[in-house]
């Protein structure tokens, strides 16, 4: 066996005194309001975003379609399930027949003063293209609209655009965690 340590910050963004009003979304791209019949679209695209990053080594879950499918179902069944802060991005070029679902952005209640993003994740060919802004953005007015005056997520340290992103959006990191993964030698 094999042990290796992830460092993940905890972010937290305070939304009192702050507007959030979702960006328009690059062209090309729309997001889809939460339903469940687009669970498995965003299990999919939860899975085409992260399969191959580090985030798939600290989760097993991100690895595997079948453990994106199960997360989604977890995450959209539990209690504090904000449908309002649930988003998923897609690719529709410029025919709507030609969907690819390249983004995904869960969001929960945990207490009545703080929410909390799941994952946020944009399949590789679609980054830096504006579509985890607008995704984040949409969440977070999303949080707003059920009155939570704070948010927080987590994130690998190593995902620099990603802590860039937080910073750029307002977010503060608030805590430095790690996380042990073992590995099995083969």
């Amino acid at each position: 066996m094999s042990v290796s340590y992830y460092k993940r910050y905890r972010m937290e963004i305070d939304l009192r005194g702050r507007c959030f009003d979702p960006l328009p979304v690059p062209p090309g791209y729309r997001l889809f309001a939460w339903h469940p019949d687009r669970l498995g679209d965003h299990a999919d695209a939860k899975y085409a975003s992260f399969q191959h990053e580090i985030d798939a080594d600290v989760f097993e879950c991100l690895g595997d379609a079948v453990g994106c499918y199960k997360l989604m179902e977890e995450i959209s069944e539990r209690e504090g399930f904000l449908p309002e802060a649930t988003w998923l991005a897609a690719y529709v070029g410029d025919r709507a027949q030609e969907i690819d679902y390249c983004g995904t952005i869960q969001g929960v209640r945990l207490s009545h003063r703080l929410g909390g993003i799941q994952n946020v994740g944009i399949t590789p060919s679609h980054r830096r293209r504006g579509v985890g802004t607008a995704l984040v953005l949409a969440a977070l007015a999303g949080f707003q609209q059920v009155g939570l005056p704070r948010v927080y997520l987590e994130v690998t340290a190593q995902n620099d655009g990603a802590v860039r992103l937080y910073k750029q959006l307002g977010f503060h990191r608030t805590k430095t965690l790690y996380r042990t993964v073992e590995f099995a030698y083969s």
